[in-house]
């Protein structure tokens, strides 16, 4: 009981030593456990509707572009006699800027499937759902939300057009998981549906109940030799399946952000209990004289730890739920630009989320306090008296330390240069480089600083001469807040240079892919990366100004399959632009003629390196005439999609898809004609319908609006993650201005003023400050160089140009020394203020 009683004693008597040691852990327990909060709730949201919606079915019948033949359904039912099937048209609106699934079914059909679109206790409100036009079901929390009230009328656009829903009543989940999923759904009847969104006598889907077992396989093999050429059966989870795999590289970059602000805490949790074991030298040096175990003391020091540690995990956690509903509307808005629609109300408490946090939190504390225990039992009673020794000892280790970091180096090269380690093989070889630059940062320091010593002292005198042995003399604190600089700005520099490469890799893409001077698609983005089809009318009309420009067609479609699906892209460009396509492989004028002619296509760089094709290869799509191999005729750099496009000619793609419909159209002014006069005659054309028209110079900037609002939730990781070491830096003042208040009395007692003594403190942090910076510049280097050739090729595909500005370099030298002022302006006012009798007080 004294023990620990001594134990506290030490704590209460520097609390802002141990506030700072739980803000630090509080700090990087709230990041990691924000970040997972923010994914698990997207992630968490799109396979809870996704699985709601799809009910009961265990497969899906699927087209191509255009849907299924409403036909096939009356075959399925009347000829086969199957009773587990469900048609459904499905698509996008918006109700005043809220992307709503609208969902059309059969009431009648639907109660093998789903319950919730199916269930009616007043039936009036099937009459109405069935035969009023514009008839819809929503949640009546949804309804509450913006003042609606059954009966009501309320506008909605719908492929760009302007339409009028009628609110014929509510659905009815059956549990509270559904009736989460079910928050953006609205629910029709087919007829509706397909009225709405313009696909009379198609079908998005056919939902299917096949039993298990040989009965299942009959069935299934029944309703293949049934299926039209350009449709096929996959299983009911497949898409959301891809879809989830496809968005797990970009959450996994996240999480890998977000651990780094705790990698930077646990320095921080070094440091606090390190100092905490050579404050209190003295007293367990005692303690161990006069019978006190190794075992007694070691735990003592761990069990303030884990106080450390508890206290800092609660109050991350909280910060963590707070901060979490900021980034869950980043994460969400970047998926949504990226991959696909979803909407994510609220994000709900996650208790695998709050027990992840809580683990790493304390386990990262007592880990990080581990070495400080190990130190205070591990010397005899004389050696822990003695600061001298403690710091001896630590220079002794400093060799060791070094070449361990160099061993360390060379394995995380190693682990990074083997490619089937994937994307977590690559996080785990640049953490290992991260560590063991770590080790190399006290070598470094005490290099720097004896070449700093001569030149410090003809401008700075024996102030400046102090300053740089000051530093040198307390390795064991000044060493530690480093190395957590170095780490937090060199997080900095490494993302900055990745963000900065691929922004520039993005315009120059932009400037060789967007060749038109307007464009013009479809106002409506309730898709995602997928517009509906413009009007015939529309399409027919502006291809009316072909004397006056060059008009390119496009349609961007997904194909589905077992595995997900595959996005293609048909254009029909004239040769010159054909040429000037950003191609990675293969010579574009040898490949124009069997592309124009549809006997080749083009892969996209993340196409091909996902599924391991180039040139010379083939894939293989479900067009309208069945399976078909279309040869790779070459690879063109593409940063729109990471799940990789399939390119092929127009004309290719009608022959083989039966699909005339266009979703895009760019216009290229011809001699004599500027872009201006063009847009003017190409709205003149829209006459009032809802599309969009934009300048090329618009499109670009869009673009990278886009780009930027991507990496919007990497930055506020780095800001988090600057922090932390911020915090790390002001404790491992503190603890010097706590451990050396003796030695700086009597420097005022011998006749220092306090105003040098102030110049002494400030002269050490400047020091640190730019040791920090200049550490952190090749680490930061080394980490752009592994986030681009590592770590966003295997999570991303794509290959991004390199470029450091020596702007950059500069603002993270003068940040990293910002930082190091800032931090010891507290301590260093308060150690030139305290009373040199009162600090020459012995202390136990």
């Amino acid at each position: 009981m004294i023990l620990w009683r001594a134990g506290m004693r030490n704590v209460m008597r520097h609390p802002w030593l141990a506030v700072l040691a739980v803000l630090g852990v509080a700090l990087g327990v709230a990041v990691v456990t924000a970040v997972d909060r923010a994914n698990e709730s997207a992630q968490r949201a799109f396979r809870i509707a996704a699985e709601t919606v799809a009910g009961r079915a265990t497969h899906q019948i699927v087209g191509g572009p255009t849907g299924l033949p409403e036909d096939l359904y009356r075959r399925l039912r009347v000829e086969l006699r199957l009773r587990g099937a469900a048609p459904v048209v499905t698509g996008h609106l918006q109700l005043s800027g809220v992307t709503f699934q609208l969902i059309g079914i059969d009431p009648f059909s639907e109660p093998p499937i789903r319950s919730f679109s199916s269930r009616f206790t007043d039936k009036g409100v099937l009459t109405d759902l069935m035969t009023r036009p514009g008839a819809v079901l929503m949640l009546r929390e949804t309804a509450a939300e913006r003042r609606l009230t059954r009966g009501a009328r309320f506008p909605a656009a719908v492929a760009g057009a302007k339409r009028e829903l009628h609110l014929a009543g509510f659905l009815e989940p059956p549990d509270p998981v559904s009736r989460a999923a079910l928050a953006s759904v609205l629910v029709c009847d087919i007829a509706t549906a397909q009225e709405l969104l313009g696909q009379a006598g198609r079908l998005s889907r056919i939902d299917l109940v096949v039993p298990e077992g040989e009965g299942g396989e009959v069935m299934l093999r029944q309703v293949r030799s049934a299926l039209p050429a350009g449709a096929g059966i996959v299983p009911a989870g497949a898409k959301a399946g891809a879809l989830d795999r496809l968005t797990r590289a970009f959450r996994l970059n996240l999480t890998a952000m977000s651990l780094l602000a705790l990698v930077v805490g646990m320095f921080l949790i070094y440091n606090t209990m390190t100092f905490s074991v050579i404050r209190r030298r003295r007293l367990i040096g005692m303690l161990r004289a006069l019978g006190v175990s190794r075992a007694e003391v070691f735990s003592m020091i761990c069990v303030e730890a884990l106080i450390i540690g508890v206290a800092g995990t609660v109050v991350g956690l909280f910060a963590g739920f707070l901060l979490g509903s900021e980034l869950t509307r980043l994460v969400t808005r970047t998926i949504n630009d990226l991959y696909f629609v979803t909407e994510v109300r609220g994000a709900p408490l996650l208790p695998g989320t709050f027990v992840k946090g809580a683990l790493l939190g304390v386990v990262a504390t007592l880990a990080a306090a581990v070495p400080a225990a190990l130190e205070a039992t591990s010397a005899p009673p004389r050696a822990v008296l003695s600061r001298s020794v403690v710091e001896s000892r630590q220079r002794k280790r400093v060799p060791r330390a070094a070449a361990f970091g160099v061993l360390l180096l060379l394995c995380g090269g190693a682990l990074l240069l083997f490619e089937h380690g994937g994307i977590v093989g690559g996080f785990v070889g640049l953490f290992i480089l991260i560590i063991g630059y770590t080790l190399l940062v006290p070598a470094a320091v005490l290099l720097i600083t004896s070449l700093l010593l001569p030149l410090v002292t003809p401008f700075l005198g024996s102030i400046g001469r102090m300053a740089a042995r000051g530093v040198a003399a307390s390795l064991s604190r000044t060493g530690v807040a480093t190395a957590a600089l170095v780490v937090a700005v060199a997080a900095g520099i490494g993302v900055g240079i990745m963000v900065g490469g691929f922004r520039l890799t993005v315009q120059n893409w932009l400037h060789d892919w967007l060749q038109a001077d307007i464009y013009l698609t479809s106002a409506d983005r309730g898709g995602g990366r997928y517009r509906p089809p413009l009007d015939p009318a529309l399409v027919h009309r502006l291809l009316s100004l072909k004397d006056k420009a060059q008009v390119t067609l496009s349609r961007r479609v997904q194909i589905e399959g077992a595995q997900g699906g595959t996005e293609i892209f048909s254009v029909e460009v004239p040769e010159r632009t054909f040429a000037r396509y950003p191609f990675k492989k293969g010579d574009p004028a040898q490949i124009w003629g069997r592309y124009s002619r549809g006997e080749a296509v083009l892969v996209s760089e993340p196409y091909s390196y996902r599924h391991h094709v180039g040139p010379g290869d083939s894939v293989t799509l479900r067009t309208a005439r069945g399976p078909k191999r279309f040869p790779i005729a070459g690879i063109i750099y593409d940063y729109g999609s990471d799940a990789g496009i399939v390119i092929m000619s127009r004309r290719a793609y009608v022959d083989n898809f039966k699909d005339e419909s266009v979703d895009g159209m760019s216009f290229t002014a011809l001699k004599g004609m500027q872009p201006e006069q063009l847009r003017t005659m190409v709205l003149e054309q829209v006459r009032g319908e809802e599309v969009t028209v934009i300048s090329n110079g618009e499109l670009r900037r869009a673009t990278v609006e886009i780009f930027d609002r991507t990496f919007a939730i990497t930055g506020v990781l780095r800001m988090l993650t600057m922090l932390v070491a911020f915090v790390g830096i002001l404790s491992a003042l503190m603890a010097m201005q706590v451990e050396r208040a003796r030695e700086l009395a009597v420097m005022r007692a011998v006749g220092l003023t306090p105003g040098q003594v102030w110049g002494v403190i400030c002269g050490e942090t400047a020091i640190i400050g730019t040791i920090a910076g200049v550490l952190s510049l090749p680490l930061g280097i080394i980490e752009a160089l592994v986030l681009i050739y590592v770590i966003n090729l295997r999570s991303f595909g794509w290959t991004m140009q390199f470029a450091v500005t020596p702007g950059e370099l500069a603002e993270a030298l003068l940040l990293s020394l910002s930082a190091a002022l800032i931090a010891g302006i507290y301590p260093s006012l308060r150690i030139a203020r305290t009373s040199p009798a009162l600090a020459l007080k012995e202390e136990d």
